[in-house]
């Protein structure tokens, strides 16, 4: 039996929505499932007006962003207490295991941004978050 060949490039017309434990619009392009991909994913995520993004880690793996329309404050770090303010053109990257939470500052016009990862099924290794656990950890309460 003929070993059956991957496509050497794969076109995908639009991104397949899925249902993200980040609990905002997420429209997949690029990852093992649509085409095959091994060690990288590419998104497009949309956060609605006044929308947030659950709080959570992506175990293991990089994020980097590029901020195509909105202005969105990450939150990030042990208890969420750290912060930064991204608009159009900027980039983000997130290092693997950093809790963060990404917040659309506006409350009329959506965030959207093209999010890529070096691991091909994102969603499998990502884990909501607790902040108020992690302070309570530090404190011992």
């Amino acid at each position: 039996m003929a070993e059956q060949r991957k496509p050497d490039v794969v076109c995908i017309r639009a991104g397949v929505e899925i249902d993200a434990k980040q609990k905002i619009p997420y429209f997949v392009g690029i990852s093992e499932a649509t085409a095959g991909a091994r060690g990288i994913s590419l998104q497009r995520v949309v956060i609605p007006p006044g929308g947030a993004a659950v709080p959570h880690i992506h175990q293991g793996y990089e994020t980097a962003i590029y901020v195509l329309s909105g202005h969105v404050e990450t939150t990030y770090g042990p208890g969420l207490r750290k912060s930064v303010v991204s608009g159009p053109g900027e980039f983000v990257y997130i290092a693997p295991d950093v809790p963060h939470q990404a917040r659309n500052m506006s409350a009329t016009e959506p965030a959207v941004g093209i999010v890529a990862r070096n691991d091909a099924n994102e969603q499998e290794r990502v884990i909501v978050y607790d902040p108020e656990a992690d302070v309570k950890s530090e404190t011992g309460g």
